[in-house]
């Protein structure tokens, strides 16, 4: 029997210190006036996401005071300097003894993927052996659907900056790629030259 879809919970990782844009946090930076956080989080909200854990780690108490986050639970990752993995076993790490079935991973730094192609992939959850990520041009991407049947190989291997990259390449055959490349956009603000697709 198919579980509901409210049983997904929103993990949005929003650590990174933005050290090649010279140590400006990502969580801070902004979009249309709002912070890239607010937006992120508020589009995992919009796709039918709940809850929605948002990992912080760079100037965390900077974007408590800054950041308006309702409807969220906001997680602390002390070692956010070790890199993505660090936050998306913290994230996972947050969501145990919560009634989430599975979680679907966003990262701050992607402003072009919004609430459709999240609710896409989130689409694809079926049970919490559900794998499930973004396709661009054929092209694994972001979200990523973890069901809970998941969580612990994952966050064994999120190690560094991989995040949940070697995971997801030993279990290829098994992750169920949903199009997206029709209703966003998967470039990550990394470097200075991209700030220009903030403005």
């Amino acid at each position: 029997m198919t579980e509901k879809p409210d049983q997904v919970a929103g993990l949005l990782l929003a650590a990174g210190g933005g050290r090649r844009l010279g140590g400006r946090p990502k969580a801070l930076l902004e979009h249309r006036g709002r912070l890239l956080v607010e937006r992120a989080a508020e589009a995992l909200l919009a796709a039918g996401c709940a809850p929605v854990h948002v990992v912080l780690g760079a100037r965390a108490g900077e974007v408590r005071e800054r950041a308006v986050l309702p409807g969220c639970v906001l997680v602390d990752n002390p070692e956010w300097e070790e890199g993505m993995g660090s936050s998306l076993r913290a994230g996972l790490a947050s969501l145990r003894g919560t009634p989430a079935r599975a979680a679907l991973v966003s990262l701050v730094d992607q402003p072009g993927i919004g609430p459709e192609a999240m609710a896409r992939v989130l689409a694809a959850y079926t049970s919490e052996k559900s794998l499930a990520a973004a396709s661009y041009d054929g092209t694994r991407g972001h979200p990523v659907l973890f069901g809970a049947a998941h969580w612990a190989g994952v966050e064994t291997a999120a190690v560094g900056d991989r995040g949940a990259r070697d995971y997801l390449r030993a279990h290829e055959d098994t992750i169920t790629l949903v199009a997206c490349g029709d209703v966003a956009l998967p470039y990550d603000i990394d470097t200075a030259d991209d700030l220009e697709r903030l403005a």
